[in-house]
């Protein structure tokens, strides 16, 4: 097999997907590591692999579910493999996936909690609300309004593949996101630090169909959001920190979600 190096079409092509406007035209998008790239053989959305020369062995087992997938698998050297990747060390496995926004309009709303960040804008945190949604069992992510593009190579790689495992949505229109959300008999739980429903006293709330509302690190959630919410929830701080990050605070939120829906049975 013919090892592909930094220079051919194929690589210079696709290191085009690193721009999230040549994502939406070709509809596809990058997914390096192994998780990232398990996760789409697992789920059917792996187009190709792409694996560094000397990597072989390391991913056997990948390789050979792509094999058995009848997937095309390429050869790249190790400039091929930097080119390819989004990190300043190369995995040196790649796939080439289909992108994975649903339609909001495909999207069941009300077979569960649902998980709503509002302008996020950090990669890396909604890559890990993606994952912390799907470890605690969301039914879908809403990223509203002015969204980082959950296809981008650090939110890929910070959901550990859990991009993969639940629908995410994209919707640049919030109030008309958060009034499908209400049309659909959820009700929508702003967190903030000074909320009249303490986290502990919020199970009535979470064992129904819910919506949690989370803003971005910077500026949090839009006041006429949070005005708007059904409920705001405060999580009691015990200690001294002064308040919690996006990711902290949304990892208590939802398996806060995960225990009440549980004790319901």
């Amino acid at each position: 097999m013919d090892v592909l190096t930094e220079r051919s079409s194929r690589v210079v092509s696709l290191a085009k997907l690193h721009r999230a406007s040549v994502r939406r035209t070709e509809n596809l998008f990058l997914a390096e590591g192994s998780n990232a790239v398990d996760a789409a053989l697992g789920t059917g959305r792996a187009q190709r692999i792409l694996v560094r020369d000397d990597a072989v062995d390391r991913y056997a087992d990948l390789l050979d579910r792509a094999d058995a997938e009848r997937l095309p698998v390429h050869l790249i050297n190790e400039r091929a493999a930097d080119k390819l990747a989004d990190t300043a060390t190369a995995p040196g496995i790649v796939a080439v996936c289909e992108l994975l926004t649903a339609d909001p309009g495909d999207v069941d709303l009300t077979g569960g909690f649902v998980v709503v960040a509002v302008e996020p804008r950090e990669p890396g945190n909604a890559g890990t609300l993606i994952r912390c949604a799907d470890a605690m069992g969301a039914a879908v992510v809403l990223l509203l309004g002015d969204s980082v593009d959950p296809h981008n190579g650090k939110c890929v790689r910070a959901s550990a593949g859990s991009v993969f495992h639940l629908p995410v949505v994209v919707e640049r229109d919030v109030d008309a996101a958060l009034a499908r959300l209400r049309e659909q008999g959820l009700a929508t739980l702003a967190t903030t630090m000074d909320g009249e429903l303490p986290l502990p006293a919020a199970d009535p709330v979470l064992a129904g169909p819910h919506a949690w509302l989370f803003g971005n690190e910077a500026h949090g959630l839009p006041a006429e959001v949070i005005a708007d919410a059904d409920h705001r929830v405060s999580i009691p701080i015990h200690g001294r920190a002064e308040s919690l990050n996006l990711a902290a605070a949304s990892a208590i939120c939802l398996y806060a979600s995960a225990t009440a829906r549980s004790r319901r049975g």
